[in-house]
């Protein structure tokens, strides 16, 4: 289940038990699509004023104030709020947490050392003389407790005392630059000296509780109080033998319903445990034996060497061995929104922070619950939920039909009381149940709580509780699908929040990054211009120049993220980082590049970390001789800019005011092939400018004027495969797909044209083809209007996407965007449905997002929009199948109350068709799985009824007819199925069972119509679902079971094979009555329109 919670994120150490991941719980959002006018033939009721009114009516609960959340919760008619709200965010918990994280800090130590004892004493860790603390002469030189008091004290004198990072390096037997030796001997030790990554979680609920929260059903407690009444009347008056079976057949009835609750809402809760046990697995990579290796947060020892850059989560706490303008934000510990600048003078790392700016190395001190983020995380419960729009609209939809039901069960209570108590009430063979005077008190009891019962039953038949549940019903099934399915179904996602699955299908755009996502991230340099000379091939250094050989090698391997392993002996070169690093660095090594040797002989002064604003990177670097060089690289035009000389084949310096045409039209050319331009250039610099304070030199703007070109590279990623189709099916089903990308506009439209984003040359005009700077400086109404036909965005920033983003959502998109950098995470947070990238994306990016593509594929993203509308199609279908048997167990008890006192079904018949309709109901139609005929449809409007016009139809053609057959059968059913000639008792006993068994046979058989409300062939793929055949099929032998072999309980007789036909005969008839109902158009306009009108015309009136 998705979490409610704190505004931190979780670095997702590994749980004692499984657990839900923490979440920002404000984070949920809207579930349907368009807005703002009636597009598509969706009706827009934004307009209504009674819609602000609604507490049930909240479109958009991202960051909802918790007022609003409140305010639906009270408006509710619920009779079990334990169980109705068990899937919401918990808002007790939620103001908890954040209470709890402010303690963390001040009572670190008390609380360590009282999770130490607890777990202790659950054997979860060994204490004592088995595993002895490691001694300053043992395998380490310095013990857990030293190194815990430092960090989370903050101690520099302490480390200091320890020679500093390299002192502490030598005593926890780590290699600064190659980590640590890696294997498992060492990890052992590591792990059993100072812990492992892990922190104690809170077991999930148990079987017993969920039976008890089942329980808690208001009129579940009534009914179990009037059984044992009955039972002990019937026991008083008609003996045990057989006075026991009305009390104790209602008795056993109820407690079926809360078992088999019990067990659907446990099963339900494991699946969410499993499901957000993949969101903490967090992999990051670490140096190891001198390769950079990439492994699981779990993984992370003590001594560990972890890179760091931006959008980076510390994974545990430690301490900066080198850092370049690294700043931490360290909110989710603090509680405040305030960057921290890192360096030498301010050395500690805390574990769940995030790197908002730099790049740097830290060594790992403490893991675990030797960290304060470990310890927040073990002393607080992450099962706090989290509601979806759809679950709230859904609690408006219940309490309506409560409020009915519970109107009809009072009126039906009067009348059966009146005639009750009026005499008019008549037993089977025919005399009063009722004479003043004569009927005892026990009798008359027993009768008033019979009709007590009856009334009851009505109310836990009318009100719906399954109903909102359907929704995390069916969101978990589809996760645990899509999850269970990635090698069938090549689905590949993460769902950090549940509602977003529900939103995605309603998307009517989605924003998409380029690289990596509608391409395969698998670059090569397939192209290279060294000064004027376009390389041939482009790896040959025999065409290089030594002098323009050296340099290039020595920005590139200095200016990166990246790392190159030279394995001894004959393996491999083993390349990490991000996917255009490594087409770099590979290039350069095929041209001869000692990665090793330049980093080792020259020393990094400043590091200008990749910028997506200013779409480039730089390093200064001093070398032997003192000179220093600042290196560049970056957008090839945008570097290209900065650079007032080139260096030619030969390896001299020349003006390139005379030949930047050339250059212009070489990154043109290059784009328009699709290929990824990048420019390499640098320039001296005077060592006694460089600033020598640490303070000073952290704050150095890096010149990038006067620069000289080295080289331009071309870089071919391949679009992927299946891309095409995918975005096809997108624009079948109404959704518009748009590429925003940093890349340049003549790339970016090359791709699109490949993709299929853009279908012709002729569509590649302004603006529909826009740069992203041309698009920031509009006002903001301008804004809306151009990026309505924006289909391609180049040269964008993030910011330009957040732009994008809000314009569209004004304009009345639910909008879909795609991200994976740290500064993506606005755009992501304010987007409908945020994206992140699974390989390419950083932990920001992640945490901001709702969704994860594992894949970085955008077909895995259309799936994901597949899914979303399954989502909503099922909770629709299981609506018009619970609304039907509501409509028409009402309309026939009421009806036969009023006319003849009695009611055809019982209350023990009433539980059997509530467990039908609510429990086995939602499971046989919550999990159908996606159909093509899904992505056929426009998207479903952002205010669109729940209840459709062909809901409606379908509903009404359906309860209409069971409701005139099976009222016919009541009145007429002595005659009809030839039962004069029997006693009136046993004649009443037929009728009304064929009523029952008619009745439930008629849902059984609706539950096919169900799946299939608005197409012809209700069987198509009907075989496919397992568990919707096994249902209907249990059901079925339950029902045969119940007639003819429990009789006594559920007030039954057996039923000849005549009367069984005749039962199937009519709830056959539902099948061919909607195959004709389907026929019969429907208005556009919602029903609940025409209702809407006259309150508006009305109101209208009384403001003039």
């Amino acid at each position: 289940m998705a979490s409610r919670g704190s505004s931190s994120s979780t670095n997702g150490l590994l749980t004692s038990s499984a657990a839900a991941a923490p979440r920002n719980a404000y984070q949920t959002d809207v579930e349907a699509g368009k807005d703002g006018g009636q597009q598509d033939g969706h009706f827009d009721e934004t307009a209504d004023d009674a819609s602000s009114a609604d507490p049930f009516d909240i479109a958009n609960t991202k960051n909802v104030p918790l007022e609003t959340l409140k305010r639906w919760r009270q408006a509710a008619l619920v009779l079990n709020a334990s169980r109705r709200f068990r899937y919401t965010l918990d808002l007790k918990k939620a103001e908890e947490k954040e209470q709890r994280r402010r303690m963390i800090r001040s009572h670190a130590q008390v609380i360590r050392a009282a999770l130490l004892f607890r777990m202790a004493g659950e054997r979860q860790i060994v204490l004592g003389p088995t595993v002895a603390p490691p001694s300053p002469n043992g395998d380490y030189a310095i013990g857990l407790e030293q190194l815990a008091s430092m960090t989370r004290d903050h101690n520099i004198s302490a480390l200091q005392q320890y020679g500093g990072v390299k002192g502490l390096s030598a005593m926890l037997k780590t290699n600064l630059e190659k980590g640590v030796v890696g294997d498992e001997n060492d990890l052992f030790k590591r792990r059993n000296a100072f812990g492992s990554n892990t922190y104690p979680r809170k077991k999930g609920r148990s079987f017993l509780r969920f039976l008890w929260e089942a329980w808690q059903d208001l009129t579940l407690i009534i009914l179990i109080v009037a059984a044992v009444v009955s039972l002990v009347l019937g026991i008083k008056t008609e003996g045990l033998e057989e006075g026991w079976y009305d009390g104790g057949s209602i008795a056993f009835a109820v407690l079926l319903v809360i078992v088999v609750t019990a067990v659907s809402d446990y099963r339900q809760s494991l699946q969410f445990q499993n499901l957000n046990a993949e969101k903490q697995n967090i992999q990051l990579e670490v140096m190891r034996g001198g390769r950079a290796v990439k492994i699981s947060i779990f993984d992370i020892v003590v001594g560990d060497v972890v890179p760091l850059k931006i959008g980076d989560q510390v994974p545990a706490d430690g301490i900066l061995i080198t850092g370049h303008s690294l700043a931490i934000d360290e909110s989710s510990m603090t509680g405040e929104s305030k960057i921290v600048r890192k360096d030498h003078k301010a050395p500690f790392l805390m574990s769940g922070c995030k790197v908002a700016d730099g790049v740097g190395t830290m060594l790992v001190t403490g893991v675990g619950i030797n960290t304060e983020w470990g310890l927040l995380m073990a002393s607080i419960s992450e099962d706090t939920g989290e509601e979806t729009p759809l679950q709230v609209r859904l609690n408006g939809v219940a309490t309506f039909i409560g409020i009915v039901g519970l109107s009809v069960a009072v009126s039906v209570l009067a009348v059966l009381l009146g005639r009750y108590f009026s005499g008019h009430t008549k037993t089977h063979d025919g005399s009063r149940q009722f004479i003043r005077g004569r009927t005892s008190v026990s009798d008359a009891v027993d009768g008033v709580i019979k009709i007590f019962t009856i009334a009851v039953t009505i109310v836990v038949v009318a009100v719906p509780e399954g109903l909102p549940l359907a929704v995390t019903l069916t969101l978990a099934y589809s996760m645990r699908k899509m999850m269970a399915d990635k090698a069938l179904a090549n689905i590949h996602v993460q769902v950090r929040r549940l509602s977003a699955c529900e939103t995605m299908g309603s998307a009517t755009t989605i924003c998409s990054d380029k690289t990596g996502t509608l391409t395969l991230n698998q670059m090569t340099v397939v192209e290279a211009y060294v000064g004027k000379k376009k390389m041939n091939p482009p790896d040959d250094p025999s065409q290089l120049h030594s002098d323009a050989s050296a340099l290039l090698s020595e920005g590139i391997a200095q200016n990166t993220t990246g790392n190159v392993f030279v394995p001894k002996g004959d393996g491999d070169v083993e390349i990490t980082g991000s996917p255009t690093e490594k087409a770099i660095l590979s290039w350069a090594m095929e041209l001869g590049m000692k990665f090793d040797i330049i980093r080792s002989e020259t020393i990094v002064l400043h590091v200008f970390p990749f910028n997506s604003e200013k779409k480039r990177g730089g390093v200064a670097l001093k070398q032997k001789d003192s000179k220093v060089h600042i290196h560049w690289k970056g957008a090839a035009e945008i570097v290209l800019t900065s650079c007032t000389r080139y260096l030619d084949s030969n390896g001299c310096v020349q003006s390139i005011h005379a030949d930047k045409d050339f250059f212009m039209e070489s990154i043109d050319d290059m784009a328009a092939r699709s290929l990824r331009c990048v420019a390499i250039a640098y320039r001296a610099y005077d060592l006694a400018k460089v600033p020598v304070e640490e303070e000073q030199l952290a704050q150095w703007a890096l010149p990038e004027d006067d620069l000289v070109l080295l080289a331009i590279v071309g870089i071919k990623d391949p679009c992927r495969r299946g891309v095409k189709d995918a975005v096809k099916v997108c624009t079948e089903a109404g959704v518009k797909v748009r590429m925003v990308t940093g890349d340049n506009l003549q790339t970016a439209k090359a791709i699109a044209l490949e993709c299929g984003i853009l279908r012709s040359i002729a569509e590649a005009t302004h603006p529909n083809i826009i740069e992203g700077k041309e698009f920031r400086v509009l006002s903001e109404k301008d804004r809306e209007q151009v990026a309505k036909k924006i289909t391609v965005m180049g040269r964008s920033s993030p910011n330009d996407k957040l732009l994008l983003v809000q314009a569209l959502r004004k304009g009345g998109d639910v909008v879909a965007v795609t991200g994976d950098g740290t500064n993506d995470a606005p755009a992501l947070h304010e987007a409908d449905i945020g994206l992140s990238m699974g390989i390419q994306g950083t932990e920001v990016a992640k945490e901001s997002s709702d969704i994860i593509i594992l894949d970085d594929n955008f077909a895995s993203v259309v799936k994901v929009v597949r899914w979303g509308r399954s989502v909503y199609a099922n909770i629709q279908k299981f609506i018009q199948f619970q609304l039907t048997v509501n409509v028409a167990a009402l309309v026939i008890n009421v009806v036969a109350a009023i006319s003849s006192g009695d009611v055809p079904l019982n209350a023990v018949q009433l539980l059997w068709v509530n467990l039908i309709m609510d429990t086995l109901g939602a499971l046989a139609l919550a999990t159908e799985p996606p159909t093509d005929h899904l992505m056929r449809r426009s998207p479903v409007g952002r205010r669109e009824p729940l209840v459709t016009n062909i809901m409606w139809r379908n509903l009404i053609i359906q309860a209409l007819y069971q409701v005139a057959v099976l009222l016919v059968l009541n009145f007429s059913g002595n005659s009809i199925l030839r039962l004069n000639n029997y006693t009136r008792e046993h004649a009443v006993d037929v009728k009304n069972t064929v009523i029952f068994n008619a009745f439930v046979l008629c849902q059984i058989f609706n539950e096919f119509n169900a799946r299939k409300p608005d197409e012809i062939n209700v069987f198509s793929g009907v075989t496919k679902n397992h568990l919707f055949m096994a249902i209907v099929g249990i059901t079925f032998v339950l029902q045969i079971i119940i007639i003819e072999f429990l009789g006594k309980f559920t007030s039954t007789v057996r039923l000849n094979w005549a009367y069984w036909l005749a039962c199937v005969g009519i709830a056959i008839v539902s099948w061919p009555l909607a195959i004709f109902g389907k026929l019969i158009p429907v208005p556009k306009t919602p029903l609940s329109e025409y209702f809407r009108r006259p309150i508006r015309w009305y109101r209208t009136s009384l403001r003039a």
